[in-house]
Protein backbone atom coordinates (compact mmCIF):
# COMPACT_ATOMS: atom_id res chain seq x y z
CA UNK A 1 0.00 0.00 0.00
CA UNK A 2 3.03 2.27 0.97
CA UNK A 3 4.82 1.78 -2.54
CA UNK A 4 0.98 2.52 -4.18
CA UNK A 5 0.75 5.45 -2.45
CA UNK A 6 4.60 6.41 -3.61
CA UNK A 7 3.82 6.34 -7.06
CA UNK A 8 0.21 8.10 -6.65
CA UNK A 9 2.18 10.92 -5.61
CA UNK A 10 5.30 11.00 -7.87
CA UNK A 11 2.45 11.38 -10.93
CA UNK A 12 0.88 13.54 -9.52
CA UNK A 13 3.86 15.96 -8.70
CA UNK A 14 5.59 15.35 -11.95
CA UNK A 15 1.71 16.28 -13.57
CA UNK A 16 2.30 12.56 -15.35
CA UNK A 17 -0.54 11.94 -17.84
CA UNK A 18 1.03 8.48 -19.23
CA UNK A 19 3.14 5.51 -18.00
CA UNK A 20 5.11 3.21 -19.69
CA UNK A 21 4.54 -0.25 -17.77
CA UNK A 22 8.09 -1.75 -18.79
CA UNK A 23 9.63 -5.48 -18.17
CA UNK A 24 13.06 -6.27 -19.80
CA UNK A 25 12.79 -9.48 -22.33
CA UNK A 26 15.37 -12.09 -22.43
CA UNK A 27 17.09 -9.54 -24.95
CA UNK A 28 17.29 -7.14 -22.38
CA UNK A 29 15.14 -4.80 -24.41
CA UNK A 30 11.73 -3.29 -23.11
CA UNK A 31 8.62 -5.16 -23.42
CA UNK A 32 5.29 -3.59 -22.04
CA UNK A 33 2.53 -0.81 -22.47
CA UNK A 34 0.97 2.50 -22.00
CA UNK A 35 -1.22 2.97 -19.81
CA UNK A 36 -3.14 6.27 -18.63
CA UNK A 37 -2.10 8.00 -15.81
CA UNK A 38 -5.26 8.40 -14.41
CA UNK A 39 -5.98 4.67 -14.50
CA UNK A 40 -2.65 3.01 -13.83
CA UNK A 41 -3.25 2.16 -10.10
CA UNK A 42 -7.24 1.23 -10.74
CA UNK A 43 -6.29 -1.78 -12.96
CA UNK A 44 -3.76 -4.92 -12.24
CA UNK A 45 -1.50 -4.85 -14.83
CA UNK A 46 -1.18 -8.01 -17.12
CA UNK A 47 1.32 -9.14 -19.83
CA UNK A 48 1.46 -12.15 -22.09
CA UNK A 49 3.93 -14.51 -20.73
CA UNK A 50 5.16 -15.48 -23.64
CA UNK A 51 6.86 -11.74 -24.42
CA UNK A 52 9.67 -13.61 -22.00
CA UNK A 53 10.32 -16.40 -24.43
CA UNK A 54 10.53 -14.29 -27.49
CA UNK A 55 13.64 -14.85 -29.61
CA UNK A 56 15.48 -11.47 -30.63
CA UNK A 57 13.50 -11.91 -34.19
CA UNK A 58 10.27 -12.42 -32.54
CA UNK A 59 10.25 -15.81 -32.86
CA UNK A 60 9.39 -18.91 -30.66
CA UNK A 61 11.54 -21.74 -29.63
CA UNK A 62 10.29 -25.42 -30.41
CA UNK A 63 10.64 -25.45 -25.93
CA UNK A 64 7.77 -22.63 -25.61
CA UNK A 65 4.42 -24.20 -24.87
CA UNK A 66 6.14 -27.01 -22.75
CA UNK A 67 8.20 -24.93 -21.02
CA UNK A 68 5.40 -22.39 -20.10
CA UNK A 69 2.81 -25.02 -19.48
CA UNK A 70 0.14 -22.27 -20.69
CA UNK A 71 -2.10 -21.66 -23.70
CA UNK A 72 -0.16 -18.14 -23.80
CA UNK A 73 -1.66 -17.08 -20.65
CA UNK A 74 -0.75 -13.72 -18.60
CA UNK A 75 1.46 -12.96 -15.84
CA UNK A 76 1.03 -10.35 -13.20
CA UNK A 77 2.60 -7.45 -13.40
CA UNK A 78 4.26 -5.43 -9.86
CA UNK A 79 5.76 -1.55 -10.19
CA UNK A 80 8.62 -1.38 -8.52
CA UNK A 81 8.60 2.06 -7.24
CA UNK A 82 12.28 2.54 -7.15
CA UNK A 83 12.39 2.68 -10.57
CA UNK A 84 10.24 5.42 -11.44
CA UNK A 85 11.75 7.51 -14.04
CA UNK A 86 10.30 10.54 -16.39
CA UNK A 87 10.68 9.50 -20.42
CA UNK A 88 12.49 13.13 -21.52
CA UNK A 89 12.02 12.08 -25.12
CA UNK A 90 8.47 11.85 -25.31
CA UNK A 91 5.65 14.50 -25.96
CA UNK A 92 4.10 14.67 -23.07
CA UNK A 93 4.67 14.07 -19.50
CA UNK A 94 5.00 10.16 -19.65
CA UNK A 95 6.96 8.41 -17.00
CA UNK A 96 8.28 4.83 -16.74
CA UNK A 97 8.30 2.23 -14.68
CA UNK A 98 9.80 -1.23 -14.10
CA UNK A 99 7.57 -4.07 -13.13
CA UNK A 100 7.91 -7.27 -11.71
CA UNK A 101 6.70 -10.20 -13.36
CA UNK A 102 4.77 -13.19 -11.23
CA UNK A 103 2.93 -16.08 -11.86
CA UNK A 104 -0.89 -16.56 -11.30
CA UNK A 105 0.42 -18.22 -7.86
CA UNK A 106 1.95 -14.94 -6.41
CA UNK A 107 5.76 -16.62 -7.09
CA UNK A 108 8.47 -14.67 -9.02
CA UNK A 109 8.31 -15.64 -12.66
CA UNK A 110 11.22 -17.99 -13.66
CA UNK A 111 11.85 -16.66 -17.03
CA UNK A 112 12.19 -13.16 -15.56
CA UNK A 113 15.76 -12.42 -16.08
CA UNK A 114 15.39 -9.26 -13.21
CA UNK A 115 14.08 -12.05 -10.97
CA UNK A 116 16.80 -14.75 -12.15
CA UNK A 117 19.34 -11.57 -10.55
CA UNK A 118 17.02 -11.03 -7.63
CA UNK A 119 17.40 -14.69 -6.67
CA UNK A 120 21.33 -14.95 -7.03
CA UNK A 121 21.35 -11.29 -4.90
CA UNK A 122 19.69 -13.28 -2.25
CA UNK A 123 22.02 -16.16 -1.92
CA UNK A 124 24.86 -13.31 -0.92
CA UNK A 125 21.94 -11.67 1.74
CA UNK A 126 21.97 -15.32 3.30
CA UNK A 127 25.56 -15.20 3.31
CA UNK A 128 25.98 -11.60 5.24
CA UNK A 129 27.23 -10.02 2.16
CA UNK A 130 26.57 -7.55 -0.18
CA UNK A 131 27.67 -6.99 -4.11
CA UNK A 132 29.11 -3.92 -5.18
CA UNK A 133 29.41 -3.14 -9.23
CA UNK A 134 30.19 -0.76 -11.65
CA UNK A 135 29.58 -1.02 -14.94
CA UNK A 136 31.14 0.44 -18.42
CA UNK A 137 28.84 0.82 -21.53
CA UNK A 138 30.66 1.41 -24.92
CA UNK A 139 28.75 1.89 -27.40
CA UNK A 140 29.08 3.27 -31.52
CA UNK A 141 27.89 5.95 -33.23
CA UNK A 142 26.94 5.49 -36.94
CA UNK A 143 25.33 7.24 -39.77
CA UNK A 144 21.66 5.84 -40.08
CA UNK A 145 21.50 2.56 -41.71
CA UNK A 146 17.71 1.65 -43.47
CA UNK A 147 19.65 -0.76 -45.80
CA UNK A 148 21.33 -3.99 -43.73
CA UNK A 149 23.66 -5.45 -46.64
CA UNK A 150 25.10 -2.02 -46.34
CA UNK A 151 27.95 -1.72 -44.06
CA UNK A 152 28.22 0.64 -41.35
CA UNK A 153 30.20 4.20 -41.36
CA UNK A 154 30.76 6.75 -38.38
CA UNK A 155 28.45 9.55 -39.00
CA UNK A 156 29.66 13.07 -39.51
CA UNK A 157 30.66 15.53 -36.44
CA UNK A 158 31.06 18.90 -35.54
CA UNK A 159 33.92 19.34 -38.17
CA UNK A 160 31.65 17.87 -40.86
CA UNK A 161 34.40 15.40 -41.55
CA UNK A 162 33.77 11.40 -40.19
CA UNK A 163 36.35 9.89 -38.03
CA UNK A 164 39.26 7.84 -40.53
CA UNK A 165 41.82 6.82 -37.41
CA UNK A 166 41.60 5.65 -33.91
CA UNK A 167 41.62 8.19 -31.50
CA UNK A 168 41.42 6.75 -27.91
CA UNK A 169 40.65 8.79 -24.67
CA UNK A 170 40.70 11.51 -27.36
CA UNK A 171 39.16 15.03 -26.04
CA UNK A 172 38.74 16.87 -29.41
CA UNK A 173 37.13 13.44 -30.78
CA UNK A 174 34.57 13.34 -28.14
CA UNK A 175 33.86 17.06 -28.66
CA UNK A 176 33.00 15.85 -32.32
CA UNK A 177 29.61 14.39 -30.69
CA UNK A 178 29.28 17.40 -28.15
CA UNK A 179 25.39 18.02 -28.94
CA UNK A 180 24.62 14.37 -28.61
CA UNK A 181 26.98 13.88 -25.28
CA UNK A 182 25.29 17.23 -23.53
CA UNK A 183 21.68 15.78 -24.28
CA UNK A 184 22.48 12.82 -23.30
CA UNK A 185 23.76 13.65 -20.20
CA UNK A 186 20.49 15.95 -19.55
CA UNK A 187 18.36 12.88 -20.26
CA UNK A 188 20.48 10.69 -18.02
CA UNK A 189 20.05 13.56 -15.32
CA UNK A 190 16.12 13.94 -15.95
CA UNK A 191 15.98 9.83 -15.54
CA UNK A 192 18.20 9.82 -12.42
CA UNK A 193 21.19 7.81 -14.06
CA UNK A 194 24.11 7.37 -11.87
CA UNK A 195 26.53 8.41 -15.40
CA UNK A 196 30.23 9.27 -14.39
CA UNK A 197 32.98 9.58 -16.69
CA UNK A 198 33.02 9.52 -20.65
CA UNK A 199 35.51 8.94 -22.69
CA UNK A 200 36.47 8.23 -26.75
CA UNK A 201 37.24 5.00 -26.85
CA UNK A 202 39.31 3.63 -29.88
CA UNK A 203 36.47 2.78 -32.46
CA UNK A 204 35.41 5.62 -34.68
CA UNK A 205 32.87 7.35 -33.33
CA UNK A 206 33.19 4.70 -30.20
CA UNK A 207 32.35 6.19 -26.49
CA UNK A 208 32.52 5.02 -23.33
CA UNK A 209 30.36 5.75 -20.51
CA UNK A 210 30.92 4.61 -16.85
CA UNK A 211 28.65 4.67 -14.09
CA UNK A 212 29.34 4.67 -10.32
CA UNK A 213 29.33 2.06 -8.21
CA UNK A 214 26.54 0.78 -6.24
CA UNK A 215 23.75 -2.00 -6.13
CA UNK A 216 23.62 -4.41 -8.74
CA UNK A 217 19.72 -4.70 -9.07
CA UNK A 218 19.16 -0.62 -9.55
CA UNK A 219 22.47 -0.61 -12.23
CA UNK A 220 20.82 -3.46 -13.78
CA UNK A 221 17.94 -1.48 -14.16
CA UNK A 222 20.28 1.83 -14.87
CA UNK A 223 21.87 0.02 -17.84
CA UNK A 224 18.38 -1.14 -19.27
CA UNK A 225 17.25 2.29 -18.75
CA UNK A 226 20.78 4.38 -20.63
CA UNK A 227 20.26 2.18 -23.55
CA UNK A 228 17.13 2.43 -24.08
CA UNK A 229 17.62 6.57 -23.89
CA UNK A 230 20.85 6.70 -25.76
CA UNK A 231 19.09 5.06 -28.75
CA UNK A 232 16.43 8.12 -28.45
CA UNK A 233 19.12 11.14 -27.98
CA UNK A 234 20.96 9.36 -31.21
CA UNK A 235 17.78 9.54 -33.31
CA UNK A 236 17.22 13.39 -32.03
CA UNK A 237 20.31 13.86 -33.47
CA UNK A 238 19.35 11.85 -37.03
CA UNK A 239 21.90 9.40 -36.21
CA UNK A 240 21.89 5.61 -35.11
CA UNK A 241 23.42 4.22 -31.65
CA UNK A 242 24.40 0.57 -31.50
CA UNK A 243 25.25 -1.44 -28.68
CA UNK A 244 26.17 -4.58 -31.11
CA UNK A 245 29.53 -6.42 -29.54
CA UNK A 246 31.02 -5.85 -33.10
CA UNK A 247 29.06 -3.99 -35.42
CA UNK A 248 32.06 -3.11 -38.29
CA UNK A 249 34.71 -5.89 -38.99
CA UNK A 250 37.31 -3.01 -39.09
CA UNK A 251 36.87 -1.23 -35.83
CA UNK A 252 36.87 -2.76 -32.35
CA UNK A 253 34.10 -4.39 -30.69
CA UNK A 254 32.04 -2.87 -27.96
CA UNK A 255 32.15 -3.84 -24.25
CA UNK A 256 30.27 -4.02 -21.13
CA UNK A 257 33.22 -4.51 -18.66
CA UNK A 258 31.71 -5.24 -14.92
CA UNK A 259 33.68 -4.05 -11.71
CA UNK A 260 32.59 -6.54 -8.80
CA UNK A 261 33.48 -6.44 -5.03
CA UNK A 262 31.86 -7.66 -2.14
CA UNK A 263 31.03 -6.03 1.48
CA UNK A 264 30.12 -7.73 4.92
CA UNK A 265 26.59 -6.41 5.29
CA UNK A 266 27.38 -6.29 9.04
CA UNK A 267 30.34 -3.90 8.94
CA UNK A 268 30.47 -2.64 5.08
CA UNK A 269 34.26 -3.31 4.75
CA UNK A 270 35.21 -5.25 1.74
CA UNK A 271 36.40 -8.29 1.96
CA UNK A 272 38.58 -9.06 -1.20
CA UNK A 273 40.77 -7.17 1.50
CA UNK A 274 42.53 -8.41 4.63
CA UNK A 275 43.00 -6.06 8.14
CA UNK A 276 46.89 -6.34 6.46
CA UNK A 277 45.49 -4.85 3.53
CA UNK A 278 46.83 -7.55 1.34
CA UNK A 279 43.98 -9.84 -0.86
CA UNK A 280 42.09 -11.76 1.00
CA UNK A 281 41.43 -15.81 0.55
CA UNK A 282 37.52 -14.74 -0.70
CA UNK A 283 39.10 -12.38 -3.36
CA UNK A 284 41.19 -15.67 -4.89
CA UNK A 285 38.19 -17.62 -4.45
CA UNK A 286 35.68 -15.80 -6.24
CA UNK A 287 38.66 -15.08 -8.91
CA UNK A 288 39.02 -18.97 -9.15
CA UNK A 289 34.67 -19.16 -9.81
CA UNK A 290 35.19 -16.85 -12.21
CA UNK A 291 38.09 -18.98 -14.09
CA UNK A 292 35.97 -21.58 -13.43
CA UNK A 293 32.13 -20.87 -14.33
CA UNK A 294 33.01 -18.53 -17.03
CA UNK A 295 33.07 -21.37 -19.74
CA UNK A 296 29.56 -22.37 -18.77
CA UNK A 297 27.85 -19.27 -18.83
CA UNK A 298 30.08 -17.77 -21.65
CA UNK A 299 26.10 -17.20 -23.43
CA UNK A 300 24.83 -14.92 -20.87
CA UNK A 301 28.03 -12.83 -21.33
CA UNK A 302 27.92 -12.77 -25.41
CA UNK A 303 24.24 -13.78 -25.97
CA UNK A 304 24.32 -13.49 -29.96
CA UNK A 305 25.78 -15.04 -33.21
CA UNK A 306 27.44 -11.43 -33.43
CA UNK A 307 29.00 -11.28 -30.00
CA UNK A 308 31.93 -14.06 -30.81
CA UNK A 309 33.32 -11.73 -33.66
CA UNK A 310 34.44 -9.41 -30.43
CA UNK A 311 36.80 -12.29 -29.28
CA UNK A 312 40.03 -11.88 -31.27
CA UNK A 313 43.66 -11.22 -30.31
CA UNK A 314 44.95 -7.56 -29.73
CA UNK A 315 41.44 -5.61 -30.08
CA UNK A 316 40.47 -5.01 -26.84
CA UNK A 317 38.86 -8.02 -26.16
CA UNK A 318 39.41 -10.83 -24.42
CA UNK A 319 40.72 -14.48 -26.02
CA UNK A 320 40.67 -16.61 -22.61
CA UNK A 321 40.45 -17.26 -18.80
CA UNK A 322 44.06 -15.89 -17.28
CA UNK A 323 43.38 -13.17 -14.60
CA UNK A 324 46.40 -10.59 -13.70
CA UNK A 325 46.92 -7.39 -12.12
CA UNK A 326 45.92 -4.45 -13.83
CA UNK A 327 46.72 -6.44 -17.04
CA UNK A 328 44.10 -5.41 -19.80
CA UNK A 329 45.06 -8.42 -22.51
CA UNK A 330 42.78 -10.69 -19.52
CA UNK A 331 39.42 -11.36 -19.15
CA UNK A 332 39.95 -10.64 -15.57
CA UNK A 333 41.58 -7.74 -14.42
CA UNK A 334 42.20 -6.57 -10.98
CA UNK A 335 42.63 -3.04 -11.26
CA UNK A 336 44.84 -0.60 -9.16
CA UNK A 337 43.29 0.30 -5.75
CA UNK A 338 43.65 0.38 -2.64
CA UNK A 339 42.53 -2.03 0.28
CA UNK A 340 38.74 -0.65 0.65
CA UNK A 341 38.55 -0.47 -3.07
CA UNK A 342 39.69 -3.81 -4.38
CA UNK A 343 37.82 -5.25 -6.57
CA UNK A 344 37.82 -7.38 -9.65
CA UNK A 345 37.05 -6.49 -13.58
CA UNK A 346 34.92 -8.70 -15.98
CA UNK A 347 35.94 -7.94 -19.28
CA UNK A 348 34.07 -10.79 -21.25
CA UNK A 349 30.29 -9.58 -21.35
CA UNK A 350 29.84 -7.32 -24.28
CA UNK A 351 27.64 -4.17 -24.69
CA UNK A 352 24.77 -6.48 -26.28
CA UNK A 353 24.06 -8.37 -23.30
CA UNK A 354 20.78 -8.08 -21.12
CA UNK A 355 22.09 -6.41 -18.10
CA UNK A 356 20.27 -8.43 -15.54
CA UNK A 357 21.29 -11.70 -16.85
CA UNK A 358 25.47 -10.76 -17.31
CA UNK A 359 25.60 -9.48 -13.65
CA UNK A 360 23.57 -12.23 -12.34
CA UNK A 361 26.40 -14.81 -13.86
CA UNK A 362 29.11 -12.82 -12.91
CA UNK A 363 27.81 -13.01 -9.49
CA UNK A 364 26.81 -16.43 -9.67
CA UNK A 365 30.44 -17.59 -10.55
CA UNK A 366 32.38 -15.50 -7.63
CA UNK A 367 29.90 -16.88 -5.39
CA UNK A 368 30.50 -20.14 -6.29
CA UNK A 369 34.08 -19.87 -6.07
CA UNK A 370 33.58 -18.71 -2.46
CA UNK A 371 31.16 -21.36 -1.64
CA UNK A 372 33.31 -24.31 -3.15
CA UNK A 373 36.56 -22.67 -2.60
CA UNK A 374 38.06 -22.72 -5.56
CA UNK A 375 41.61 -21.44 -6.07
CA UNK A 376 42.56 -19.29 -9.24
CA UNK A 377 45.54 -19.91 -11.47
CA UNK A 378 48.82 -17.94 -10.73
CA UNK A 379 48.04 -13.97 -11.91
CA UNK A 380 49.78 -13.76 -15.52
CA UNK A 381 51.94 -11.44 -16.64
CA UNK A 382 52.51 -10.40 -19.61
CA UNK A 383 50.49 -10.71 -22.88
CA UNK A 384 47.36 -13.05 -22.70
CA UNK A 385 47.01 -12.31 -26.62
CA UNK A 386 50.04 -14.99 -26.83
CA UNK A 387 48.68 -17.48 -25.40
CA UNK A 388 46.04 -19.98 -26.85
CA UNK A 389 42.48 -19.06 -27.54
CA UNK A 390 39.88 -20.76 -24.82
CA UNK A 391 36.79 -18.97 -25.20
CA UNK A 392 33.63 -20.32 -26.96
CA UNK A 393 34.04 -19.04 -30.71
CA UNK A 394 30.27 -19.53 -31.78
CA UNK A 395 26.80 -19.26 -29.63
CA UNK A 396 26.00 -22.76 -30.22
CA UNK A 397 29.37 -23.76 -28.68
CA UNK A 398 28.50 -21.81 -25.74
CA UNK A 399 24.85 -22.99 -25.41
CA UNK A 400 26.41 -26.25 -24.98
CA UNK A 401 28.25 -25.56 -21.97
CA UNK A 402 25.54 -23.79 -20.83
CA UNK A 403 23.66 -27.59 -19.42
CA UNK A 404 27.19 -28.83 -18.24
CA UNK A 405 27.44 -28.07 -14.78
CA UNK A 406 24.98 -28.60 -12.29
CA UNK A 407 26.01 -25.87 -10.00
CA UNK A 408 24.61 -23.30 -13.09
CA UNK A 409 21.95 -24.93 -13.55
CA UNK A 410 20.86 -25.15 -9.88
CA UNK A 411 21.17 -21.34 -9.49
CA UNK A 412 19.79 -20.40 -12.58
CA UNK A 413 16.60 -23.03 -12.66
CA UNK A 414 16.70 -26.18 -14.67
CA UNK A 415 13.51 -24.32 -16.77
CA UNK A 416 15.02 -21.08 -17.56
CA UNK A 417 18.39 -22.86 -18.65
CA UNK A 418 16.57 -24.80 -21.17
CA UNK A 419 14.05 -22.35 -22.44
CA UNK A 420 17.40 -19.68 -22.48
CA UNK A 421 19.09 -22.54 -24.91
CA UNK A 422 16.21 -23.01 -26.99
CA UNK A 423 16.18 -19.39 -27.48
CA UNK A 424 19.35 -18.83 -28.44
CA UNK A 425 19.43 -21.83 -30.85
CA UNK A 426 16.44 -20.46 -32.83
CA UNK A 427 18.51 -17.56 -33.43
CA UNK A 428 21.80 -19.57 -34.46
CA UNK A 429 19.61 -21.22 -36.58
CA UNK A 430 18.13 -18.48 -38.62
CA UNK A 431 21.37 -16.89 -38.77
CA UNK A 432 23.11 -20.11 -40.14
CA UNK A 433 20.60 -19.44 -43.18
CA UNK A 434 21.48 -16.72 -44.21
CA UNK A 435 24.43 -16.97 -46.66
CA UNK A 436 27.14 -14.10 -46.49
CA UNK A 437 28.45 -11.67 -48.96
CA UNK A 438 32.12 -13.45 -48.28
CA UNK A 439 30.99 -17.14 -49.37
CA UNK A 440 29.51 -15.25 -52.41
CA UNK A 441 32.64 -13.74 -53.18
CA UNK A 442 35.20 -16.48 -52.29
CA UNK A 443 32.86 -19.64 -52.75
CA UNK A 444 30.63 -18.68 -55.58
CA UNK A 445 33.50 -19.52 -58.47
CA UNK A 446 36.61 -20.95 -56.46
CA UNK A 447 34.86 -24.37 -54.85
Amino acid sequence: MQSQEQIERWLKENKITEVECMVPDMTGNARGKFIPAKKFLKEDSRLPEGILAQTVTGEYSDDYWDLLDTIDGDMLLEPDPSTMRLVPWANEATGQIIHDCYTKDGEPHPFSTRAVLKRILVLYEKEGLTPVIAPEMEFYLVEKNTNPDMVLKPPVGRSGRPETARQSYSIDAANEFEPFVEDMYTYGEAMGLDIDTLIHESGAAQLEVNFIHGDPLDLADQVFTFKRMVREVALKHNIYATFMAKPMATEPGSSKHIHQSILSTATGKNIFATEEGEYSEAFFHYIGGMQKYTPYIMSFFAPNVNSYRRFTREVSAPINLHWGYDNRTTGLRVPDAKPKNFRVENRFPGADVNPYLSIAATLACGYLGMKNKIKPSAAFEGNAYEEDQELPRTLEEALRGLQEDQDIIDLFGEKFIQLYTSIKLVEFEEFNRVISSWEREHLLLNV
